[in-house]
């Protein structure tokens, strides 16, 4: 045994150093740098030299690097359009009141993912423009349009879809039809309904030439004439106000028209309600109720029951108007019908309480007062507070007049039955005073 230990080599503790070793022992980044070298490294593990254009991508700031990016790949209008939208989001934000929304907006130019979608389809958009190729200029701008489609970036998709709807070539294209479509759209819901109105008509003009689907696969001329009946709508509700009825039913008749072009029954009902109220308001009951009958038509073929429902009442008020109290009675149950077969229970409310007011009106007090519990019952049903209480008022009201009917007819008759009745409820009405003066 001792000659195996004595056989067993020798080692020194800590290793021999060399003259050949390294001096300096590499730091644990540098040595792991050694033995899993980066892509584009060679195999001889020489060391890899960073480019200028790699060191400004980490030191400059993303608009910079986009803006230059363009320019070396020769898209030098591309840039100056990345440049224009850049100052005029930073000029926008700078004019806002300080603490508002825009103001405290993320700039434009600091989000990597809108910068990037811009400077690829500009780019897009100018490589195709080069080869004559219009439409798919169009394309990528109307996308460019779809794509800053939140609230923040309305100016963002106005400033596309007009520099795709108004280009001198490309200008007549599917794509620019449907961006006047949207710039319609756009303008409506920020009210400018003169400029929506006039994209709305170019794009009918433009659709109805070519025959355009939208990106959906939807006809772009009823689109736009759904839009301009929207736009008609608006024009006229301005003009109800001020009381300037002939010129909004000048308006709404248009509207009529574009909506029964647009092939959509539930517009054209929609129309032909509108100009029924407005004939209403202006004291022309005989044509309201012409487009009311017109909307009960297309209503009772789509079996819409809401849309019947508001047609019924509106006709029921007309006849109202007439002094046609049994139509307007028989207008009315049937909106209560319906209402109840519908499961419109808030509708049945309202049918309830218009047939009490019929009879309340007429000084038929118990009859009214049967309607209006009757809609008191439906109201505590749906829960709807205020007209629960407007229920209840009516309920009240009817009650009262109820109640001093009975006690007027006695004060008016000489019969000794009347007279009994009055003089026991007086006593019934002293033991009440005594009782409540005693209580206090």
């Amino acid at each position: 045994m001792n000659s195996a230990v004595s056989q067993r080599p020798t080692r020194p503790f800590l290793p021999e150093i060399t003259p050949n070793r390294n001096k300096r022992r590499k730091s644990t980044h540098h040595s792991r740098m050694k033995e899993s070298p980066p892509a584009g490294l060679g195999s001889d593990n020489s060391p890899q030299i960073v480019s200028k254009a790699d060191i400004s991508k980490f030191r400059n700031s993303l608009k910079q690097n986009t803006c230059v990016e363009l320019l070396q790949e020769g898209f030098h209008r591309s840039f100056s359009e990345l440049f224009f939208l850049l100052k005029r989001d930073q000029d926008r934000r700078e004019s806002a009141e300080p603490g508002t929304a825009l103001s405290l907006q993320t700039p434009l130019e600091e989000q990597r993912d809108k910068v990037e979608t811009l400077r690829r389809y500009l780019s897009w958009a100018e490589e195709a423009e080069r080869t004559s190729s219009w439409t798919v200029v169009c394309e990528h701008r109307l996308s460019l349009g779809e794509y800053f489609s939140s609230p923040e970036d309305l100016w963002l998709s106005l400033h596309f879809y007009h520099s795709c709807a108004d280009k001198e070539y490309g200008g007549r294209s599917r794509p620019a039809s449907e961006a006047r479509a949207r710039l319609a759209e756009l303008y409506l819901q920020t009210g400018d309904l003169e400029r929506a109105q006039q994209q709305a008509e170019l794009c009918i003009q433009q659709a109805v030439d070519g025959g355009f689907l939208d990106s959906d696969g939807q006809s772009l001329k009823l689109r736009g004439c759904k839009v301009l009946w929207r736009i008609y709508s608006g024009m006229a509700d301005s003009l109800v106000d001020a009381e300037e009825y002939n010129e909004a039913l000048t308006l709404l008749h248009r509207g009529f028209n574009t909506a029964a072009a647009c092939e959509d029954k539930k517009v054209e009902a929609e129309a032909a309600f509108q100009l029924g109220l407005t004939n209403q308001r202006a004291g022309d009951h005989n044509n309201a109720k012409q487009f009311f009958n017109t909307c009960m038509q297309i209503y009772g073929t789509l079996e819409d029951a809401a849309g019947l429902g508001k047609s019924y009442m509106a006709m029921a008020k007309s006849l109202e108007s007439e002094e046609n109290i049994d139509e307007t009675v028989q207008c009315l149950e049937k909106l209560a019908d319906i209402s109840r077969s519908g499961g419109l229970l808030n509708q049945l409310v309202e049918a309830y309480l218009s047939l009490g007011s019929i009879y309340y009106k007429r000084s038929q007090y118990s009859r009214a007062c049967e309607f209006f519990l009757q809609g008191n019952e439906v109201a505590c049903e749906l829960g709807d507070v205020p007209l629960l209480e407007k229920a209840q008022v009516f309920v009240g009201t009817a009650r009262a007049h109820c109640l001093m009917a009975r006690y007027t007819a006695d004060v008016e008759s000489t019969a000794p039955a009347a007279v009994q009745r009055l003089l026991t409820w007086k006593k019934s009405r002293q033991l009440q005073d005594f009782s409540s003066d005693s209580m206090n």
